[in-house]
């Protein structure tokens, strides 16, 4: 079987918010869930949340969390990087997809052709 962080990467930054958010915000038992939903200015958006494990996703246990990648996420998530930037001018959560061949401005959604 096929784990989630073989097809997509998380920066050590991205890695301490998400555990830093784990432990403050009482997510215990809920992973990180990496998906992508249509709708957005170009097509796709990500999505991120913390969910229960559900039937049929690809699974990666990290020491701290666990990640969530659906089946139909794996296609366009392939070889992605999820980032976090702070500081004053900072998003977050960023996502740094080499499969995208468009964005929008605000870099929370994407296409593929």
């Amino acid at each position: 079987m096929t784990t989630a962080t073989e097809f997509v990467k998380i920066s050590p930054i991205a890695y301490d918010e998400v555990k830093k958010l784990v432990a403050e915000e009482d997510k215990k038992g809920l992973g990180l869930r990496l998906s992508v939903k249509g709708g957005g200015c170009s097509g796709l958006s990500y999505d991120l949340s913390f969910t229960a494990e559900e039937k049929g996703d690809n699974v990666t246990e990290k020491d701290d969390f666990k990640v969530y990648i659906d089946v139909k996420s794996m296609i366009y998530l392939k070889g992605m990087l999820l980032d976090y930037e702070g500081g004053l001018q900072g998003k977050g959560f960023v996502f740094k997809n080499p499969n995208a061949t468009s964005t929008c401005g605000c870099g929370e959604s994407f296409s593929v052709i």
